[in-house]
């Protein structure tokens, strides 16, 4: 934690683990909730998966879905200590609003919102296989998007 808040702090780059208005992302284990909540608020991702289902969540986010990027591309069983460097660049190419990359993550990543949101006004309490839909619908037409853009 200390080379996260390292990181962040001298790249000048304000992130939080809980998603508020002014943040550029959302710095996410890639728990369900996580996920659930940076949906709901339409923020791109940058994961730091532990364990079990958060790796595959994290691939999916970034590889699947496209609206955010792994901190650490390597998920071995072995430890990798990511450096306070290494952070605080990814997180000034993360707020680079001038990026293209940038754009169409966060454009994504408001798509998905929009979507997530009419699933709730259609069923107030939305289930975990309702998020699930919701996102497999999403990469399908990310999918087919870059399929027809090649």
């Amino acid at each position: 934690m200390d080379e996260i808040a390292a990181g962040s702090s001298s790249g000048g780059v304000r992130i939080l683990g809980v998603v508020r208005g002014e943040t550029g992302g959302f710095w996410t284990d890639c728990g369900w909730n996580s996920i659930r909540e940076g949906v709901f608020a339409g923020m791109p991702f940058l994961s730091f998966p532990i364990g079990m289902d958060q790796i595959t969540n994290s691939k999916s986010i970034e590889e699947d879905f496209k609206i955010g990027w792994r901190v650490r591309k390597e998920t071995r069983r072995v430890e990798i200590l990511v450096k306070r460097d290494a952070i605080m660049e990814l997180l000034r190419k993360f707020v680079d609003m001038e990026s293209i990359e940038v754009k169409e993550m966060r454009k994504r990543a408001k798509n998905l919102q929009e979507l997530y949101e009419n699933a709730i006004a259609e069923a107030p309490n939305p289930s975990f296989g309702t998020l699930l839909n919701i996102l497999s619908g999403h990469r399908a037409a990310s999918k087919n998007i870059h399929d027809s853009s090649v």
